[in-house]
């Protein structure tokens, strides 16, 4: 059996690109419900901010969606990985 990727590729991905460390641990729609939510709060958050509101303010609602994506995906491999660990430890 294939081990699963490195919880920390799939973090670095992750970062970089939302959604991707769910397309990475085989989750593609999870990713793509991710990607979506961020566009849309991110969008709402922008609509409804005040104008004196930074952009980090004005993107809030993205960026949370995000930063719980990327934590989502390191988690989700980290798992995959210790369970793979596990089952093939010498016995």
């Amino acid at each position: 059996m294939k081990p699963p990727l490195n919880p920390h590729l799939v973090l670095a991905v992750a970062v970089v690109l939302p959604g991707m460390g769910q397309v990475l641990n085989r989750q593609p729609v999870r990713g793509l419900v991710f990607v979506c939510f961020a566009i849309l709060l991110g969008a709402f958050t922008l609509k409804t901010a005040a104008p004196e509101v930074s952009f980090v303010g004005k993107m809030a609602g993205g960026l949370f969606v995000w930063a719980m994506a990327v934590l989502d995906a390191y988690k989700v491999a980290r798992i995959r990985r210790a369970v793979w660990a596990h089952a093939n430890a010498p016995r």
